[in-house]
């Protein structure tokens, strides 16, 4: 295709299912009313043009994601600080409870980055022994592109060699697409397509957009978007994102503002298509449109992509261009470290890259003295670089009370809470708890005695973990079921007396669920009662109203849960995962930051991390 091939066809509308994913809202009816066809379509854009991605895509290289820009890994790091020493000693504690033995092995927890990722591969492991070779992956490509251009009658006779599917266009663009074509392959197809059948669907142009943007061909990208426009009274979300995302990365990234603003009228923009425009106008000098759209990206109630955050903190360097702008330094100071409490205020850690990053623009403040380090935090709660005291984990007196309400709201007394119990045992619980002392701590008794793989040792186990419990003289409740009590291989009679004997005792009826009373009686005990549970507790922190309230009772469950640690062995102590003294949340004083940070891809969303960006200044 070495020569300008001008045809002239007709794009008209064909139901379709959009190829890019769009959100529940969608942006336009399709309807074949819509289509000008009394205009015709001149094709330029098939021609053979230089297909070079465009040398100012700013493409994220996927390989590279998670490190610092400039500052290393974390294992190449060079630590300012003393090297780390071993681990050591459980952590100690005030009060009656602070006796229980915790494995001194800091930091295995239920909640550490990662514990959930390797927990899995490890059954998945002992599951997979001896399986045969797993099968073919369902949904496979069933088409295979060519490895160069097809003139007219190679994509003819490739077409009938497979049968003349339907779809035959649409599955060979997406293969294009998964394997990485060359975009003049894509275009010789598009040239078939116009010349076999007189049309090009709005689902055909679609996919080829979507290789074009993923590819870098930003140029080729124009040519679509006036084709488009000047056939299409509307276009769908996935084709307004990406045109958004291909005219940012260019001198014309102002287009994409008039882009998003026509979004808005239909939709809210997702955080992603705040973010392309961003970064552009970050880069582009125009920090007065980069905070604009931020603060409408915050009031909308979307959350910033770490890419966003990243851009922001890498693109104000500039001084001079700042002042500019009529921003200080000290005001996008002040900016930025208002992007680190939103982190702190819900919770988000900030990947391995954007750490650096912030490292970065605190180490070049000018006129200040920051120095960024990277470390972790002693089993105490200390910063192992700068000696600090980080947030403790226990809740303050009025937010405990606060949780406390919550939680007796919505998740004991919720709508639901009839399909868990009936409200008579409900009523019989809460007097049953009334009239007892409070508690140190509340055993889920069938989870704990389902920590033992061998069945026929429950209530042995669950009498080892009541005896340790009790053998420090807390004060201990065992919640069960009812048929706990009827002698079996599982539950012999004589174990389940000494529990009885240890600890006060609930059995509630078979059908109910153990969780309300468990967070009753814990919460109902005060703040110092623990509960020992494998539960995570997800769909229970679920049924809270909003986001603070779900953080609080996060951070609560992490400083008062106990997981066994391993299986309960005949003769062997019982021992509990290590409850952290600490905070995992962004925290500041007058001369620091503390920020905890992902150094791992394996952290589920109910984990916390376990290293930290130490920043500290001298005045």
């Amino acid at each position: 295709m070495g020569s300008t091939l001008i045809l002239k066809v007709r794009i008209c509308l064909k139901p379709l299912k959009p190829f890019f994913h769009q959100r529940s809202v969608a942006f336009f009816t399709l309807n074949p009313s819509l289509c000008k066809s009394s205009q015709p379509i001149s094709a330029c854009f098939l021609c053979t043009r230089d297909t070079k991605p465009n040398p100012g895509g700013r493409e994220t290289d996927k390989s590279n994601s998670g490190r610092t820009n400039g500052q290393g890994g974390v294992k190449n790091s060079t630590i300012r600080c003393r090297e780390e020493e071993l681990w050591d000693g459980a952590v100690n504690r005030k009060g009656k409870s602070s006796t229980l033995w915790q494995r001194p092995s800091f930091p295995k927890s239920v909640f550490a980055a990662g514990t959930a990722k390797r927990t899995a591969e490890l059954l998945k492991r002992k599951q997979h022994v001896g399986e045969p070779e797993g099968r073919t992956t369902r949904g496979a490509a069933k088409v295979h592109p060519p490895d160069r251009p097809l003139a007219a009658a190679e994509w003819r006779k490739l077409k009938e060699s497979l049968g003349n599917p339907q779809r035959f266009d649409i599955q060979m663009m997406c293969a294009l697409f998964t394997s990485g074509g060359d975009l003049d392959i894509a275009k010789s197809l598009l040239t078939f397509v116009a010349m076999e059948t007189g049309t090009l669907s709005y689902e055909l142009l679609l996919r080829y957009l979507t290789l074009c943007v993923s590819s870098g061909h930003d140029s080729e990208v124009f040519d679509v978007y006036d084709i488009m426009r000047g056939s299409f009274h509307s276009l769908d979300t996935g084709a307004s994102s990406l045109f958004i995302k291909s005219f940012s990365r260019t001198a014309r990234w102002r287009e994409a503002v008039s882009i998003l603003h026509e979004v808005k009228k239909v939709f809210t923009p997702s955080p992603r298509n705040y973010g392309d425009i961003i970064t552009a106008a970050m880069l582009h000098g125009d920090t007065t449109t980069a905070w604009a759209l931020y603060d409408e990206l915050i009031e909308k109630g979307l959350s910033p992509h770490q890419e966003t955050w990243d851009t922001m903190f890498k693109g104000v360097g500039k001084t001079n261009e700042m002042e500019a702008e009529g921003m200080s330094q000290s005001e996008h100071q002040e900016r930025l470290q208002g992007i680190l409490l939103y982190m702190r205020n819900n919770q988000i850690y900030p990947q391995h890259s954007l750490a650096g990053s912030i490292k970065t623009w605190f180490e070049s403040l000018t006129g200040q003295t920051w120095t960024g380090s990277w470390t972790s935090a002693t089993p105490k709660g200390l910063c192992r670089c700068c000696g600090s005291e980080l947030e403790s984990i226990q809740l303050t007196a009025e937010e405990y009370q606060q949780l406390k309400d919550r939680v007796m709201a919505d998740i004991i007394q919720g709508r639901d809470v009839f399909n868990k119990t009936t409200p008579e045992e409900l009523e019989r619980f809460k007097a049953f708890v009334k009239r007892k002392p409070a508690f140190d701590v509340v055993v889920d008794g069938l989870n704990v005695a389902n920590t033992n793989k061998d069945k026929s040792r429950q209530s042995e186990t669950l009498l080892a973990v009541v005896s340790e419990l009790e053998s420090q003289g807390l004060t201990v409740l065992v919640l069960g079921r009812k048929h706990m009590l009827r002698p079996s291989r599982s539950w012999e009679r004589h174990n389940m007396n000494l529990i009885q004997q240890k600890a006060h005792c609930f059995f509630t009826e078979n059908i109910s669920e153990d969780d309300p009373f468990l967070l009753y009686a814990t919460l109902h005990s005060g703040n110092h009662c623990r509960f020992v549970s494998r539960d995570l507790m997800r769909d229970h922190k679920a049924c809270l109203p909003d986001g603070a309230t779900r953080r609080l009772f996060f951070k609560w469950q992490r400083g008062h849960q106990l997981v066994v640690d391993g299986y309960v062995a005949a003769g062997r102590r019982v021992r509990f995962q290590s409850i952290l003294s600490y905070d995992t949340i962004v925290q500041t004083s007058a001369d620091s930051w503390h920020v905890p940070f992902d150094d791992t891809e394996d952290r589920s969303t109910y984990e916390v991390p376990q290293r930290w960006l130490c920043l500290t200044t001298k005045h």
